[in-house]
């Protein structure tokens, strides 16, 4: 695995080791010999460009390598990395919305997500948020973010339940 070390980010990658130690916890190994246990991957833009810019934080909260990319970890690596974000980041993907019980907020929304069915509370228009002129991101009452990354994906009859918000 290679990427570059931090903070002065050099142009040369850096080989470095990550495993998961036996409590669960990210570690890291660089090419000096120095390990670093209970890192914290925190990707730098994770709407638009979550294959780049990763950074592993240490637990005192000091980054202790950046990532460039993705692609510049072994398969091995990067497997264990994007599980560890995974877990970190909870963010479902809305495929459907099978009712709408008010066309005002609150509302309570049902819909069908990559992860399954859920239930979410709307409290105000604003937790409705573009990112892009088809992306939406839709924050519930519990602070549980939902993303829909292209409206022109939904069927017709979850497009109209959500104009309403639009």
């Amino acid at each position: 695995m290679t990427a570059a070390a931090s903070p002065a980010h050099p142009a040369q990658p850096t080989p470095v080791t990550l495993h998961c130690n036996s409590h669960g916890q990210l570690c890291l190994t660089l090419s000096d010999g120095s390990r670093h246990t209970g890192l914290t991957p925190v990707r730098a833009f994770p709407i638009h460009a979550p294959q780049h810019s990763i950074s592993l934080v240490g637990q005192d909260g000091k980054e202790v390598l950046w990532i460039a990319h993705l692609d510049d970890l072994s398969a091995t690596a990067r497997e264990l990395l994007e599980d560890a974000l995974a877990q970190r980041e909870f963010v479902p993907v809305i495929e459907r919305i099978d009712a709408v019980d008010s066309i005002s907020v609150p509302s309570r929304w049902q819909v069908v997500t990559d992860r399954g069915a859920s239930t979410l509370v709307l409290k105000a228009e604003e937790d409705i948020r573009r990112l892009g002129p088809q992306h939406l991101l839709i924050t519930s009452r519990e602070g549980v973010q939902y993303r829909i990354p292209d409206l022109g994906r939904l069927d017709r009859a979850s497009l109209k339940r959500i104009e309403r918000f639009l």
